[in-house]
This record gives C-alpha cells, sequence and structure tokens, in this order.
C-alpha cells in the first residue's frame, strides 16, 4: 500500500497490542485547555526532519501544543502532494503515480508515529484531547485521497499495465497493492456511496478512540483497593511494596492496590490466599466496562459492529469478516473459524482434565465436606500453582530470581539474536526519551555497520496503556536511506527502590515475543516504505515475534541468561528440567481462553449489516456457547466489553492471527530443528527469506520460498500438548 493509505493503517495499528491492552491509570482526572491552543513562537520540532541520529524524535524539545498544530500542517501537505499527482496532465507512470504517493506525507508520518507512539506509552489529558480530535480529521483526510476519482484513475492505469512494464518484483507487488487498497478503501463505489463511507469512516474512528480511552478509565477505576495487608497473603514481598507503591500514586497511603491488567485473569489471583479477594478481583476485572457509568462501552461496541457491517455491505461484502480477511492470508472468515473450531474439541477436552485436577487438590484439602467448593474461575490459577508444584515440584517463586530484567535483555534476547544474525548492541545515554524508565540501543550489524536504534520500555506506569507492543518511530526507507527507529513497550511490574526486577517467565516469553516483532523492523531491506518491515498482513505478523519466543528455551540461550541475580549462578539442571517438562501445563486453559476470545471477535464481525443491535451480555453468551466454548471456570481472555485490539485497535475480525501465525512459526521452528537449530546460517536464511522482506511478496509464497512447502499445523498442535 501507498505511504498514503500506511499512515492510516499505523493510526489504526498503533492501537493494537501483540498481547492485548490493559488500562491501569487515572489520566482522565483534570481537564486541559483544548488540544488546539497555538504554542507559543518557537520551531516546532515535529516539521523538519531530526538532526538526531536515525532521524530519532526529539522527545526533549517537543511540547503537547505542538502535536495539533503538527498534524493540521502534515495533512495539508499531504494533501497538497497528492493533489498535485492526481491533477498531472502527464500519462501515469509508475514514476510519476505509484513511486511519487510513496514520497509524500513525510512530515504527517512523522508526527503520527511519534504522537501514537507516546499516547499509547505515556499518556495525558492533554495528549487524550488531541487524539479525540485528531482521529476523526485523520480519518476525513484519509477518505479525501483514497476516494479520489483523479488519483485511483491514474493508479489503475498503472495498474492495468503493469505486466508491460518491466518492474521489477518489488515495485510490481507496489502497484498491486496500491490498487488493491483503494479498492478496499472504496475508489469504485458512486459518489453517492462515496459520502455515505465518509461518515462511516469519521463515525468509526470516533467510537473507537472513545472505546480506549473508556477503557483506560475504567481499567484505572477497577483497581481493588485492598486496606488489610494480612488479605495479601501469597504475594510476595516485592508484589505487595509495589502494591503500596501504586496506592501511593493514587494517594492512598497505608493501603494497597492490585491494579487491572488488560487480560481477564489477573497475575495476583495465582498467588492470593484469600479466595474472598480472588473472586473480588476476577469481578472487578470482568466488569470493568460495565457499571453503566460514562466509561461503559456496551453501547459503543453494539455501534461499532453495527458500522462496520454497513461498511462491508457498502463495499460489497456479506459481513465485515469477509471484507476485512479478503487480503490477509486466510482469505475467508470460514478458514478462519476453521483453524479455530478444529482446535475447540482438543483445548476444551484438556481444560476440563485440568479443571478434575485442580479439583480433587480442593476436596484434598477440605477437612469438613460442608466446607468444600467448586473451581471458580478466580480459584483457577491459585489452584494451578498447586497442581504444577505437585505434579512438577515447580513454582513461580522458585524460578523468578533467575530471570532478572536486564540480565534476560543483555544475556538472553539480544545474546539469541548475535547468535542467530550476528547482531551487536551499544546502549546510548544521548538519546532523549520521553520516559526516564527508558533505553535505547544502537543496533550494529554482524559487519559492524550501523543498522537501527531500538528503545525499550518495559515498566508499566500510570501514564501506559497495557499489555505489550512494538512499533517504530521511524520506518525503514530504500528511497531516502532512512534507518528504522524501532521500540518495544511492556507493562511488567517496576520494582520498589533497591529491588531487582524479577520476571515470571511468561514476562520471559513476552520480550522475546516483542523483540521478534523488533528484528522485523530493524532487519527490513526494502526500497518502498510502505511495503517494508512489519507492513504485512496480520495473520503473518505475528509471525516473527512468536517465531523468535522459541530462544527463551534453547537450551543454549537459557544457560546464558538464566541465572541467579544475587549469586550470579545458572539455574540448576534440576530445575531447568522441571521447567521443560511443565511446558504444556495447564494449556487446556490457555488455549480455551484464547480460543473463546478468537471466537468473539469472529462472533461480532460476522453479524450481517441489517441485524438489529445486539445485546452485548447475550450476544457473549449465545455466541460461546454456539462454538463450545462456555466453560464456567475459563472465561474469554478478553471479554467484548474489554476487547481492545478489536474495538479500539487494528484487529477487527483478526484476532485468529495469532493463532494462524503459530501455525507457521511451530512449522518454521521445524525447519529450524531440521537444520541444526541455533546458528547463523539458519538465522542468516531467515532473515533474508522473512525478516528482510516486508510485503515484497505475496506472503503464502513468500512463507513457502522459506519452508520449500505449505506449513502445517501438526507441530502447533504438539507444543501446545493437544496432540
Amino acid at each position: 500500500m501507498t505511504r498514503t493509505l500506511v499512515l492510516a493503517a499505523a493510526i489504526s495499528l498503533a492501537l493494537a497490542a501483540c498481547n492485548g491492552k490493559q488500562e491501569a491509570d487515572s489520566v482522565k482526572t483534570a481537564e486541559t485547555a483544548p488540544a488546539t491552543t497555538p504554542a507559543p513562537q518557537r520551531d516546532n520540532p515535529l516539521l523538519t526532519a531530526s538532526t538526531l541520529p536515525f532521524q530519532a524524535p526529539p522527545f526533549d524539545k517537543i511540547q503537547d501544543a505542538d502535536y495539533a498544530p503538527a498534524f493540521e500542517q502534515g495533512m495539508a501537505q499531504h494533501l497538497e502532494e497528492i493533489n498535485k499527482i492526481a491533477d498531472s496532465t502527464e500519462a501515469p507512470t509508475f514514476a510519476n503515480t505509484i513511486e511519487a504517493m510513496e514520497k509524500t506525507g513525510e512530515t504527517l508520518s512523522r508526527v503520527s508515529r511519534i504522537f501514537f507512539g507516546i499516547v499509547q506509552a505515556d499518556t495525558n489529558p492533554a495528549r487524550e484531547k488531541i487524539q479525540e480530535e485528531i482521529a476523526p480529521k485523520l480519518a476525513a483526510h484519509q477518505d479525501e485521497i483514497s476516494l479520489n476519482p483523479k488519483l485511483f484513475a491514474r493508479i489503475k492505469a498503472v495498474y492495468d499495465q503493469r505486466d508491460t512494464l518491466n518492474l521489477d518484483p518489488e515495485a510490481k507487488r507496489l502497484v498491486e497493492r496500491d490498487y488493491e487498497e483503494f479498492v478496499r478503501a472504496g475508489a469504485q463505489l458512486s459518489d453517492a456511496d462515496k459520502a455515505t463511507l465518509r461518515k462511516l469512516n469519521v463515525e468509526e474512528t470516533t467510537l473507537s478512540t472513545q472505546f480506549h480511552q473508556r477503557l483506560v478509565a475504567a481499567a484505572a477505576a477497577g483497581a481493588v483497593v485492598v486496606d488489610d495487608k494480612a488479605k495479601l497473603a501469597g504475594l510476595s514481598d516485592g508484589d505487595i511494596a509495589s502494591a503500596a507503591e501504586d496506592a501511593k500514586t493514587r494517594k492512598l497511603d497505608g493501603k494497597y492496590l492490585l491494579a487491572l491488567q488488560n487480560t481477564t485473569q489477573q497475575p495476583v489471583l495465582a498467588s492470593l490466599s484469600d479466595r474472598e479477594l480472588r473472586a473480588k478481583v476476577l469481578e472487578a476485572s470482568e466488569t470493568r466496562t460495565e457499571h453503566g457509568d460514562a466509561n461503559d462501552t456496551r453501547q459503543t461496541v453494539q455501534r461499532l459492529a453495527q458500522l462496520r457491517a454497513q461498511k462491508a455491505k457498502l463495499l460489497g461484502f456479506d459481513t465485515y469478516a469477509a471484507y476485512s480477511l479478503s487480503d490477509q492470508m486466510a482469505k475467508t472468515p470460514d478458514a478462519a473459524l476453521k483453524l479455530l473450531t478444529d482446535t475447540v474439541p482438543a483445548a476444551t477436552a484438556k481444560a476440563k482434565g485440568e479443571v478434575a485436577e485442580m479439583q480433587k487438590v480442593i476436596d484434598s484439602q477440605q477437612t469438613d465436606p460442608k466446607s468444600g467448593f467448586k473451581l471458580a474461575a478466580s480459584d483457577w490459577d491459585f489452584y494451578a500453582e498447586q497442581v504444577r508444584k505437585a505434579k512438577y515440584d515447580l513454582d513461580e517463586s522458585q524460578i523468578k530470581p533467575y530471570f532478572e530484567l536486564d540480565n534476560v535483555l543483555q544475556n538472553g534476547v539480544f545474546y539469541a539474536a548475535n547468535q542467530l544474525y550476528g547482531i551487536t548492541f551499544k546502549e546510548r545515554k544521548d538519546i532523549p526519551v520521553y520516559n526516564p524508565d527508558m533505553r535505547v540501543f544502537e543496533v550494529f550489524d554482524h559487519d559492524g555497520q550501523s543498522l537501527a536504534l531500538f528503545y525499550a520500555d518495559y515498566y508499566k506506569r500510570d501514564s501506559k496503556s497495557g499489555g505489550a507492543w512494538m512499533d517504530v518511530f521511524v520506518e525503514q526507507d530504500g528511497l531516502t536511506g532512512a534507518k528504522p527507529v524501532v521500540y518495544n513497550v511492556c507493562n511488567f511490574t517496576k520494582p520498589a527502590a533497591g529491588q531487582p526486577a524479577l520476571l515470571s517467565f511468561d514476562d520471559v516469553t513476552t520480550m522475546f515475543h516483542e523483540f521478534g516483532h523488533a528484528l522485523h523492523g530493524m532487519f527490513s531491506k526494502v526500497k518502498y516504505p510502505s511495503i517494508a518491515g512489519t507492513s504485512t498482513s496480520r495473520d503473518f505478523v505475528e509471525f516473527p515475534s512468536q517465531f523468535n519466543e522459541h530462544w527463551a528455551t534453547d537450551p543454549k540461550v537459557f544457560a546464558h541468561y538464566a541465572k541467579h541475580y544475587q549469586t550470579g549462578e545458572a539455574m540448576p539442571k534440576a530445575l531447568v528440567e522441571k521447567i521443560q517438562k511443565s511446558k504444556t501445563f495447564n494449556s487446556g486453559y490457555a488455549t480455551t481462553e484464547y480460543l473463546s476470545a478468537a471466537l468473539l471477535d469472529m462472533a461480532w464481525h460476522t453479524v450481517p449489516a441489517d441485524a438489529q443491535l445486539k445485546d452485548v451480555d447475550g450476544f457473549e453468551a449465545e455466541s460461546l456457547k454456539k462454538f463450545g466454548v462456555d466453560l464456567a471456570e475459563v472465561p474469554p481472555r478478553y471479554r467484548t466489553t474489554y476487547f481492545d485490539h478489536i474495538w479500539g485497535g487494528g484487529y477487527a475480525a483478526g484476532y485468529y492471527a495469532y493463532f494462524w501465525a503459530e501455525v507457521l512459526d511451530d512449522d518454521a521452528f521445524e525447519w529450524f530443528k531440521e537444520h541444526g537449530g541455533l546458528n547463523r546460517k539458519n538465522g542468516d536464511t531467515f532473515r533474508d527469506k522473512i525478516l528482510s522482506r516486508g510485503n515484497t511478496v505475496e506472503l503464502s509464497q513468500l512463507y513457502r520460498d522459506f519452508r520449500g512447502k505449505d506449513p502445517s499445523v501438526d507441530a502447533l498442535l504438539e507444543n501446545r500438548g493437544l496432540k
């Protein structure tokens, strides 16, 4: 797609997370001056290319008041550049139309990437106000371009001649992507239908922004306040200290705050001994956006589902899912649904077996039969930990001391990348950041040449959306020679002063996952920026990240980073073996909660345009039952009303993509095992055939060119313990 359309994608995907969004902040505590308040007379640093290395954002110079005028000027410049192409009297050619569009929108691209990056990771009331004001303007701006009949006529003229223009494969791919994206954006509609589409797009963008901001506030309000420290029995001293620190930030001195993460289940549920408090935490999580107040999202969800269905019908599709998947690897909702539903029987059967195991533990602990109880969803993690300890003699507290954050980063994540690709890292203290917890590294290629900048923003804070994600401040661009400026954002608990940052193994996996995305962006070697790096379909973009997770458990890599934070000693072999043996533990739960969310997404986005508005709670219950994933003990990973991936982000009808990409990543890892595992030769092959190619080749073919065949689902089922 052109940079013209990539801007819209970047804006949308900036709100989508790899691992979801958990909003735990109280940014809506004060009103500010309107976002359009003019900045004082000074040069706006967003209006010119940064003079810092790699054109890194000058966060030390950017003020909130700079964003709105930069957006306005960026849109005006972009439209002027596009109109010049559309109004040209020269015969349309690849150079004066397709490539020319790639060179437009420099200012708008710059401000969009910086603003939407920072508003997710370090927001405040002023930035939220800007977001509210600018989102519908950007939607209208996008339509002004994608629905321009003269521009589309030129694109179509080049597209129709593409086989006779002697284009190289990358240029031809760009032509085809541009044409397809403009058609999908409504370029072939009548003027009346275009007018309708414009209204739908503006309303959808406005409501998506509203959903996300309501969720931020609702999650903050949903945090559970605990008065009595005794009720926190089971939590580590470090976790209790963090809960006390979180309470202080809300002026709740002497109390403890259990903030909500984005998912339904909350990490503290694995440790809290107090059953009543566990139930309270889960209830707060599941109902955070359903209190009938200003942060209730149910009406927003209803209207968004309806709007998308109407938009799809206007564009010639039966449902929004059919529209959305038509340019993905899956192609059709039926293909995505088949992958999901084919896995349901094995996943739910395993989950029911896990329930039975935990119920035995519960029953064995009751001295009085009358005091017994049935396992509830809020009990799952607590008793799963007990089963894991009994079955594998393993619990989280044993392994956390071996996963200190910086050691995992330097000797795990970076080390694996060095062993596979030969790259090295040097921390830069001279590059400005938007938060003091952030770190910046310059990345050097195997030949010593500077390759990219990498920003790491790992600790959660009140100003940050939840979850974990990757994006870029600067995209790799073969036309200008721009090198990538990539960032990872996570939400790990920040330790109290003087304490180490100890991670769970899930956190370790998240670091490897997000760095897989980062590698995809860093290694891009593409001429045209709009098909560079991670600008691929949703069901392919998660492939490199999920593939990179495998190296977290590679014996050579694991031994290099799994060392005790106090003694530096390697994790004992017996403990390593316990982790390996427990690899598929709780996989029935993990798979079922994911499938439930993915199937909910498909259910909402396969509702036809003429259907009446659906009652949110009723529709959710009905859908889970229809797909056979209505297990009381296993709620969806995200319930409808806080499913930010699909309502506030870019994964509408696309949450299945994680599973689709998992088929690719497990199958690709089989290739690595067949060819000797972790070594430079294999890494260079994967880099050359996958990570450097962006969207320059049809993605199914790109995978076949690497693997030599289509992927098999067998490896996924084995890795999840379902086969």
